[in-house]
């Protein structure tokens, strides 16, 4: 499972959809987690597109402390769908995102 709340990967869903009046906010928020919420943020967003499975997550960690070289909040704001990415990879994962989102409104 993540080592990063919900709460937090919500709150990068909702800052992703204020599009370029959330940019500041995203990228300092981004930068705010530590470098394994970092690292599970990304690997939540691989398993949404597809480039991992939910039962590849821990690969998918790994893969992005060993290969990180830009940072994070750079790399992730630069990534389509962004948003869409990280509610696939929690639902890949079985985590509720239509209830964690109600809970954060």
């Amino acid at each position: 499972m993540p080592e990063i709340s919900t709460d937090k990967v919500v709150q990068v869903i909702f800052l992703c959809r204020e599009g370029r009046r959330g940019d500041r906010e995203l990228e300092a928020f981004i930068e705010a987690l530590n470098e394994d919420e970092q690292a599970n943020l990304v690997a939540i967003a691989w398993v949404g597109r597809g480039a991992f499975e939910a039962e590849e997550f821990d690969q998918a960690v790994a893969t992005a402390l060993a290969e990180r070289s830009v940072p994070t909040s750079q790399y992730l704001m630069g990534m389509p769908h962004l948003a869409e990415n990280l509610e696939a990879g929690l639902e890949a994962m079985g985590v509720d995102v239509a209830g964690a989102e109600e809970d954060f409104l």
